[in-house]
């Protein structure tokens, strides 16, 4: 989950501690403090959390984020905690919420995250670096693709404005602070043991549709965390990470049969 505080908003530490026990994997922050970003991150939720209330309480007057991670791509390690610095530059980092497209995918032996891997690699390429450019703006949004979330934060003298979003609207305002998802509620509408249910099919956009049993969206049949639709879910789905049986066959998803076939004939 990926929290956002505007300038001389504090943080809601009880949200930030429900987002964290839905992704476990890891936690970090970054705030805005005069000419410099402070970062921290750390396996530990509550401490990290802590320190994070604390530094905001101190530094209040530029925008701050929080991520607590689940991790998709990259081992579970400290340096895979979000947020990092585009390009090395530790002027402006980001973090982010979803699965990135599949050129941020780790080959084999690359340890990094896909966040991790944009950050690096991909963002910090000439033609998305301009953040403040309504051009640049659509050019990162369509490359991100309409589920995923970034937030930029900047001390860059060549940006205007200290905090960026990215796909805003496909996150949630609630007292003047944004979220990624509906994870920083304690219990809400159609929360199940899915993990990132709460923002509705990424097919057809219905929420709380979803059928405990296969993890399909029961109003257009897809897939609710990557959209395939009438073929297997691709390895990185959080559906197969969840390990549920296969609608076709009943096998475990990511030993099921029907998914081996297919990536053979698709091969």
């Amino acid at each position: 989950m990926l929290t956002y505080l505007p300038a001389r908003i504090q943080p809601d530490t009880t949200a930030l501690a429900n987002g964290a026990v839905h992704n476990p994997d890891g936690h970090g922050y970054a705030i805005v403090a005069s000419d410099r970003i402070i970062t921290g991150r750390g396996m530990n939720a509550a401490a990290v959390i802590d320190e994070f209330a604390a530094l905001r309480g101190l530094h209040p007057e530029k925008p701050a984020l929080f991520h607590s991670r689940y991790a998709t791509h990259g081992p579970v390690t400290d340096d895979n905690i979000h947020p990092f610095p585009i390009g090395g530059d530790p002027r402006t980092v980001l973090a982010h919420n979803g699965i990135l497209p599949k050129k941020a995918h780790p080959l084999t032996g690359d340890p990094r995250s896909d966040t991790r891997i944009a950050a690096d690699d991909i963002l910090s390429m000439k033609r998305f670096l301009a953040i403040d450019r309504p051009a640049t703006r659509r050019r990162i949004e369509s490359w991100l693709g309409a589920s995923n979330k970034l937030a930029i934060l900047t001390v860059h003298p060549r940006y205007p404005d200290h905090g960026y979003l990215f796909n805003e609207n496909a996150g949630h305002w609630d007292n003047q602070v944004w979220y990624s998802n509906r994870d920083y509620l304690e219990s809400h509408p159609g929360q199940t043991a899915w993990w990132g249910l709460n923002d509705g099919c990424h097919y057809c956009g219905v929420t709380d549709a979803i059928d405990v049993d296969t993890g399909l969206c029961l109003a257009c049949g897809a897939c609710p965390f990557c959209a395939a639709d009438n073929q297997p879910c691709p390895s990185w789905c959080y559906r197969l990470l969840a390990g549920v049986s296969c609608f076709h066959c009943g096998e475990v998803i990511d030993d099921c049969v029907c998914v081996l076939e297919d990536l053979a004939l698709n091969a």
